[in-house]
């Protein structure tokens, strides 16, 4: 793990800081152009370490921003030896600085920390004592070497009432899919808060695994399948050499949680569909290895039993409720095996199920928001063309025999789903928001209590999940151009599922949720090619639910 160090000075109070593709219309094309210069100088940086150390190679990031507070994050190679996952190099102290302006002329906490081989070389510092819903600039410095300025913001006080606050929210990011320019096009924006990273922000294949070789766009370190605490280390430190990733970091606060890539795919609490036991050792180790590396290389805070699910605030205007599903979960349900509503299996542990429903119910919150890494609403796909079944299992994972349901999901599990939905029922609570990744598509779904008599039997909450940021999805494992085999999937997808009010099963992109008093709207861009450095983005939906209904409608326009 990574040392937590508060200021060594105590911070004086700062004054506050200042082609088209298909069916889409292009946005923010010139703000992202402009940000293409980071990828060029990339190369040039790294190769310039060898002869310069030490050095910030992999950036600098903020996370899980506070009132008072946030988490600063870097990794500094002290000798060019000391490269990510070496257990090389010496130990190197770094200071760091916050102020309240990018000139740092106001510098209002300070301190040093050691970097170690222990933690690869990674530091965090746990600021605290910072002016709420405030801006700030950080940086690191190692001997002669000063990192990258990065930017952040604080949350507004807990019982502030305040007039929005604005996420991007992304997930399934894939090196060797594609290239990072979803997260280039969300460091452009100056509008966000915080991004919202739902889950697979790495992946453990190795490289030709997922995709095929044939159709790898830039191949992963290690090229093996990463197993050992120095895999994951490796992995993590080459996915932070992206310039787009990097200035996603730069430009906002991350708030992220893990789904099952950043250990194995379709894992679960004792195991993964990506794991041998015996051959690959055992998995034990492995997720203690991920879940160590994970912490070192995300700025992220560890909170119960070294998980990520915990809880943040944003005013009185929402709470956000941070699920991991992975830690705890039972084995996925074999399909057609009649399991999936056994109540002794379990998405989220006894604990953090209890802990969820007991901070839905306390919550004074105008919107009680939930990331689930997951989809939560059920989705029956046995009405699909069966040319479209096979590659639509591959897609999620599951046997190519038949496909009813995806088992990974709470679909899977539908005893904690029934028990967390009829909580909401029960309590009268009101504008419950599941946010998701997982599934490399998007989504705009009403979450129904029983989906065998919706719309009759109502709805507990509502649910945005988001494309992938490169991670295939359906006319990328067919091979055949967007918008033709996907318009008949989702038209199925739809018939049969009322309470699906969109979706896009071959888009790559983002989102934007502005939340205000009034409503929660998820705005869906994509990008217009994952395959290009310089892929535009655009604006394809937008979706919103109103205060206290616990329904999806469409909206008109994106919030900018």
């Amino acid at each position: 793990m990574t040392s937590h160090l508060s200021s060594s000075s105590a911070p004086s109070a700062p004054s506050a800081g200042p082609a088209a593709p298909r069916r889409r219309t292009v946005v923010l094309a010139a703000a992202a152009t402009a940000a293409l210069a980071p990828v060029a100088a990339l190369g040039a940086t790294a190769a310039r370490a060898a002869d310069s150390a030490p050095a910030f190679l992999h950036g600098v990031a903020s996370g899980d921003p506070l009132p008072d507070g946030v988490l600063l994050w870097t990794r500094v190679t002290p000798t060019a030896g000391a490269v990510p996952g070496s257990g090389l190099g010496p130990a190197v102290q770094v200071g760091w600085e916050v102020a309240s302006d990018k000139a740092f002329s106001t510098v209002v906490a300070a301190g040093t920390v050691t970097a170690s081989a222990a933690a690869d070389h990674t530091v965090k510092v746990d600021v605290r004592g910072l002016r709420p819903q405030t801006p700030y600039w950080y940086r690191f410095t190692a001997g002669a070497a000063v990192s990258p300025v990065g930017r952040t913001l604080t949350t507004p006080g807990a019982d502030v009432t305040t007039s929005g606050v604005r996420f991007g929210v992304v997930s399934c990011a894939n090196w060797e899919s594609g290239y990072f320019s979803a997260y280039r096009h969300l460091a452009a924006r100056t509008d966000l808060d915080a991004v919202l990273h739902l889950g697979d922000y790495v992946y453990e294949y190795q490289s030709g695994g997922y995709p095929e070789a044939k159709y790898v766009v830039r191949p992963h370190e290690p090229r093996h399948e990463i197993l050992t605490l120095a895999d994951y280390r490796t992995r993590h430190g080459a996915y932070k050499t992206d310039a787009d990733l990097q200035a996603l970091h730069h430009a906002h606060p991350i708030v992220a949680i893990w789904d099952d890539h950043e250990f194995a795919n379709d894992a679960w609490a004792g195991g993964a569909e990506n794991h041998t036991p015996g051959a690959e050792g055992e998995w034990a180790a492995r997720a203690a290895a991920a879940k160590q590396a994970y912490f070192e290389w995300m700025p992220v805070r560890a909170s119960i039993a070294g998980t990520v699910y915990r809880r943040l605030r944003f005013g009185t205007l929402a709470d956000l409720h941070l699920l991991d599903l992975r830690s705890f979960r039972s084995q996925q349900a074999k399909v057609g095996s009649g399991t999936v509503d056994d109540p002794e299996r379990t998405i989220t542990g006894r604990a953090q199920l209890d802990w969820l429903k007991s901070g839905l119910a306390a919550s004074d919150a105008t919107w009680k928001l939930v990331g689930t890494s997951v989809m939560i609403s059920p989705v029956a796909f046995g009405s699909l063309p069966a040319h479209l079944l096979k590659p639509l299992a591959k897609l999620l994972g599951l046997p190519e025999g038949g496909l009813a349901l995806n088992v990974d999901q709470w679909d899977g599990y539908t005893d904690d789903r029934k028990e967390l939905l009829g909580h909401l029922r029960d309590r009268n609570i009101k504008n419950t928001v599941f946010l998701t990744g997982d599934i490399h598509m998007a989504w705009a779904n009403e979450v129904p209590v029983n989906m065998a008599t919706y719309p009759g039997s109502g709805t507990a909450a509502t649910e945005f999940v988001v494309t992938s940021v490169t991670s295939d999805n359906l006319d990328d494992i067919l091979h055949v151009p967007a918008d033709t085999a996907s318009l008949v999937a989702e038209s199925a997808v739809k018939s049969a599922n009322w309470h699906v009010k969109w979706l896009d099963m071959d888009a790559h992109g983002y989102g934007v949720l502005d939340v205000t008093p009034e409503r929660s709207q998820m705005d869906y861009y994509v990008v217009s090619d994952k395959r290009r450095q310089d892929a535009t983005a655009a604006w394809a939906r937008s979706y919103r639910t109103l205060n206290g209904t616990q329904k999806v409608e469409r909206a008109d326009q994106p919030v900018r």
